[in-house]
């Protein structure tokens, strides 16, 4: 059929020949029409019309066809005719759209004439193949040298070349520059910088000029809720949405629904998602591949596993994309085996697992039980050769963390230490602490500081945690100090971290200092200095700090209003510290919880109001927990009561039977007062269920060796001196006057 179309054309004259060839391209019908030409070109010494040459030219453009646009511009050269500018611009846009960009340079510099769009084209060319950007914003200066006036489609693509090299201070140059010339109203200048802004984090921005535009076309509604929805505003996106389907003409497309669904997701709002999708099912949506990831993933974030595999079924050709969501949607979900089959049946497919999908799927194996099949993955992983991939190291060595493997860990840790980047070492540092490898942390700190790495203020966070957990003040400030000396910015948190630990290291006045330092002290930062005054029994300081924090204007939470009436407590202000109980509420905003309470029982019982203690305890709104009876407890230890200590200890032992604390105060009180039958009573109810006295701990922390100390110990290398040191101490105490408390 076809060479009996190029006989009667050939018997036809080239006015035919060319009103064919244009006619298809204006149908759209591209292939057919370079199918014809490539006919024609062999069994005829056809002569193209230069139009004609621009209908083919872009249609090698629409098609990204390289092979077919450099035969049509050798068969443009060899022809009679000197090509214009407009032709010569369509060759310069087609080479650009194909990412020939070398060959669309060298057009352009043969090029007699240039025009705006000549300039234009080449700089779309450069700024559509990211890497080489700079280029793009090289050529719009020379052009503006050149006397040439930049239009709309100019602004756009070098506002989009100045995204893609992520130049903030040079985006809002350009978008001054918008505004200067003029084309701050026009749509495509406003679109492209919309994506600029949104790409830049600058989600204001983006929405001020999304707001100007009068007439809104399907890409600025595209771009405003993408970027809602990619920069953590989902509300905003589903906004935006609900208004684009209220007042535009315009349908979304699969890319809107996409953003939608993925703002759903993270939401966790999977009753608005499966409306909106019921939407795009009505829009003939929803199986595309786009819209069907995201689907998936939005199932799989609200937990409906059943209907991420739903969604992804629905998918005529999934794409890896598509595969890693369905594993992600299980492995985040809980459901290692479902992610464990997903995986395998992605593995027979094309494309393979990436190294996203075993990321994902190494995520699901999170206890000791799942520890096979994490290490069958990383079997696979050594076979295929991404454990070269440094993230996906990262990832096995947090699955060997998380199933309580820390020797596979370390050895995970130890083979990639050379290549490990700072998520390595983080990794590796929250592992020691979750297994309670409190000098281990210290050791991997020194080599990570040996490193090419140096510490952020996650690690500064994992550290100082260790550091108060252990009251390692020696090596707490020692991380203060390298914090300092390296220059790393440290943000609220984490001199929140460093007050933290100086309190719990005991160092108050250190704490102090750094709150002294901080512009804007928050809530916690007061908590951690208020609370520690209290503890250590500095209840007067701990009432100056909170007039101190109340004055800035910080306003009390919970945990500072338990430490204000511990303050209260220490210093015996019991007025004070009710009065403040009882205007929580009203004054502060804050509804009184158990911690409240407790603190309460403890105010009145210090101040030797045992019965008082009680009766309020047997007041309380709810039902009063072990915390707040060993309060009382500890109290008529203290103070010899051994009614209400008796019946305090009987509350314990009822919530929890097995509880060894009560028994043991119980059988000092008993002992302190000389009622030895009680503590045999006592005694042998310890014997019977089987409690015994767990021996006290101290240890105190020596040139960076921290030692530990037990009651009665007999192990300790020292015993003997420690023993004699400790008989010395006796003799001097009693010889000052002092009567021991036995029992």
């Amino acid at each position: 059929m076809c060479s009996r179309r190029i006989h009667t054309l050939y018997l036809q004259n080239k006015q035919s020949i060319n009103d064919s060839l244009s006619s298809l391209c204006k149908q759209k019908l591209f292939i057919e029409a370079l199918r014809l030409f490539d006919s024609l070109e062999k069994n005829l010494n056809c002569q193209v019309y230069p139009s004609t040459y621009a209908h083919l030219i872009s249609a090698c453009s629409s098609l990204r066809s390289t092979e077919y646009g450099r035969k049509i511009h050798k068969h443009i050269l060899k022809s009679s005719f000197q090509p214009d500018t407009i032709l010569v611009n369509h060759i310069l846009n087609m080479y650009g759209k194909c990412g020939l960009i070398q060959d669309a340079r060298k057009v352009f510099d043969d090029m007699r004439e240039r025009n705006v769009v000549s300039w234009t084209s080449l700089i779309a060319g450069y700024s559509q193949n990211g890497l080489e950007s700079e280029e793009a914003i090289n050529l719009y200066i020379q052009m503006l040298r050149a006397g040439l006036m930049p239009d709309q489609f100019t602004f756009g693509s070098i506002i989009k070349a100045c995204s893609s090299m992520n130049e903030v201070e040079l985006g809002r140059q350009l978008h001054a520059h918008v505004i200067k010339m003029e084309f701050g109203s026009n749509l495509v200048a406003q679109n492209a910088l919309i994506a600029m802004h949104t790409k830049f984090g600058q989600i204001n921005e983006a929405h001020i000029v999304f707001s100007s535009i009068k007439l809104r076309d399907l890409i600025s509604w595209s771009s405003m809720i993408a970027g809602f929805s990619q920069l953590g505003y989902e509300l905003e996106a589903l906004t935006c949405f609900k208004e684009m389907l209220c007042h535009s003409t315009y349908q979304p497309n699969e890319f809107i629904f996409g953003s939608v669904f993925s703002a759903c997701g993270y939401l966790g709002q999977p009753e608005y998602g499966r409306q909106i999708h019921g939407l795009s099912i009505k829009f003939g949506l929803g199986g595309d591949i786009f819209s069907g990831c995201s689907l998936t993933d939005m199932y799989g974030k609200c937990g409906l596993l059943w209907y991420s595999k739903t969604a992804f079924n629905q998918i005529e050709n999934p794409d890896v994309v598509s595969w890693n969501a369905l594993i992600a949607a299980f492995a985040y979900g809980g459901d290692a085996n479902e992610a464990m089959l997903n995986f395998s049946r992605m593995r027979y497919q094309e494309p393979r697992p990436d190294d996203i999908a075993v990321r994902s799927l190494l995520s699901a194996f999170t206890d000791p039980l799942t520890l096979c099949q994490g290490k069958q993955v990383h079997t696979y992983i050594m076979k295929t050769g991404l454990d070269f991939d440094v993230p996906v190291c990262n990832t096995i060595l947090s699955m060997y963390a998380n199933c309580s493997d820390f020797n596979d860990a370390y050895k995970m840790f130890n083979k990639i230490q050379s290549k490990a980047d700072l998520v390595s070492w983080n990794v590796m540092l929250t592992a020691c602490v979750h297994h309670n490898k409190a000098g281990e942390v210290f050791l991997i700190l020194r080599m990570m500081m040996l490193s090419h790495n140096r510490p952020d203020n996650i690690t500064l966070t994992i550290v100082l945690g260790v550091c108060g957990k252990i009251a390692s003040l020696v090596m707490g400030h020692q991380v203060y100090c390298s914090a300092l000396k390296t220059g790393i910015t440290i943000d609220v948190s984490v001199m929140n971290g460093f007050i933290d630990m100086y309190v719990k290291c005991g160092s108050l006045e250190s704490a102090k200092k750094l709150i002294e330092c901080m512009e804007n002290p928050d809530v916690f930062s007061w908590s951690c200095l208020i609370v520690g005054y209290a503890q250590f029994g500095y209840g007067e300081e701990a009432l100056n700090l909170f007039t101190k924090m109340r004055s800035s204007g910080a306003r009390p939470n919970q945990v500072i209003l338990v430490g204000v009436l511990t303050a209260c407590s220490h210093v015996g202000l019991v007025e004070e510290g009710w009065q403040l109980f009882n205007r929580m509420e009203e004054e502060h905003g804050v509804v009184p919880t158990r911690e409240h309470y407790s603190c309460v029982v403890d105010l009145l019982a210090r101040a030797d109001r045992i019965y008082d203690a009680e009766a309020f305890i047997n007041e309380i709104p709810f039902e009063p927990d072990i915390v707040t009876w060993k309060t009382l407890l500890a109290a008529c230890k203290t103070r010899n009561n051994i009614e209400v200590g008796k019946r305090a200890a009987e509350n314990i032992l009822q919530i929890d039977p097995s509880n060894s604390a009560a028994l043991v105060i119980l059988w000092n009180i008993y002992a302190s007062t000389g009622s030895w039958k009680d503590v045999a009573t006592v005694r042998s109810l310890m014997r019977q269920n089987g409690i015994k006295k767990v021996p006290g701990q101290s240890w105190i922390e020596i040139k960076d060796n921290s030692h530990v100390f037990s009651a009665e110990d007999g192990f300790h290398p020292e015993r003997d001196r420690i023993y004699t040191i400790l008989e010395e101490l006796w003799l001097q105490m009693l010889d000052a006057g002092y009567v021991p408390l036995w029992g």
